[in-house]
C-alpha cells in the first residue's frame, strides 16, 4: 500500500497541463462557427496563465446564451446597460420641476445718495415674452418727485409713462408694445427721483410685473426693495 501511495504521489509531481493547449480550446469555443461568413480576429490573450487545471470546455453560445439572460434580468428591473454603467440611460431630470418662466427681484441702487435715489427692478426670463407690463411705485415718503427711468431693453419696444397718484406716490409704467417680444434674459427697469436730503426709507417701495410668455402662459412677479 505505501509502494503504491509513493507512486501515485510521484505520478502527481511530474504531471505539468499544456497551457497553450488549454488556451487553444478556450479560443476554439469563444470563435464563430466556421463558415458563417463574418469576418473576425483571433481572441487577444489578456487572461493570467498562472492556473493549472483543465479548463472548462466553453461555447460561444453558452456564452452568448448567458449575457442575454443577464439582459432580460436587467430589463425585467427596468435597468438597460447605459443605465447600469452610467453611460447615458433616462434623463434623471425626469420628474424635477420646470423653471419658472418669471423671476424678479427689487433693489435701491447702491450709487443713491442724500439728496437721490434709483430703484432698480431686475427681470429674469426663462423663455421669450410676448407681453410685458412692469409697474414701480415709489411711496410719497421724503417728497419724492421723478428725475427720470431707464430700461435695458429697447426704448422703441416700450411704452413709458410716469405719473403721480393723488396720495403722492410715483408710479412708472412700461408696457411691451404689441407685437414686439423681450427675449429670454436678464433685463432691468428703473425709476430715479429726488427725495428730501438724508436717508429715505424705501420700504413702502413695491412693484408688481405680469407677463405672458411665448406659448401664451401668463406669469407675474411682485415685491418691494432692500437698501
Amino acid at each position: 500500500m505505501d509502494e503504491l501511495k509513493q507512486r501515485l504521489r510521484e505520478a502527481a509531481e511530474a504531471h505539468c497541463p499544456d497551457r497553450a493547449r488549454i488556451l487553444a480550446r478556450v479560443e476554439r469555443g469563444m470563435a464563430p462557427p466556421p463558415g458563417d461568413g463574418r469576418p473576425h480576429r483571433p481572441v487577444t490573450r489578456r487572461w493570467r496563465t498562472s492556473w493549472t487545471g483543465a479548463a472548462p470546455r466553453m461555447s460561444w453560445a453558452r456564452v452568448a446564451g448567458a449575457g442575454l439572460a443577464v439582459a432580460a434580468v436587467l430589463a425585467a428591473g427596468g435597468y438597460t446597460a447605459s443605465a447600469v454603467l452610467g453611460t447615458g440611460g433616462p434623463d434623471r431630470s425626469v420628474g424635477a420641476p420646470p423653471a419658472a418662466p418669471l423671476r424678479a427681484d427689487g433693489a435701491v441702487d447702491p450709487h443713491s445718495n442724500r439728496f437721490w435715489a434709483q430703484n432698480n427692478i431686475t427681470v429674469t426670463a426663462s423663455r421669450p415674452l410676448t407681453a410685458l407690463t412692469v409697474e414701480l411705485r415709489v411711496a410719497p415718503t421724503g417728497g419724492v418727485a421723478s428725475t427720470g427711468h431707464w430700461r435695458t431693453l429697447p426704448a422703441e419696444d416700450f411704452t413709458t409713462s410716469v405719473r403721480k397718484d393723488e396720495d403722492g406716490t410715483l408710479r412708472y409704467t412700461w408696457t411691451l408694445k404689441p407685437g414686439r417680444t423681450a427675449p429670454a434674459g436678464r433685463h432691468v427697469f428703473a425709476g430715479q427721483y429726488n427725495h428730501a436730503e438724508g436717508g429715505r426709507d424705501a420700504s413702502g417701495d413695491r412693484y408688481t410685473i405680469t407677463a405672458t410668455d411665448a406659448r401664451g402662459e401668463p406669469a407675474s412677479a411682485d415685491g418691494d426693495f432692500v437698501p
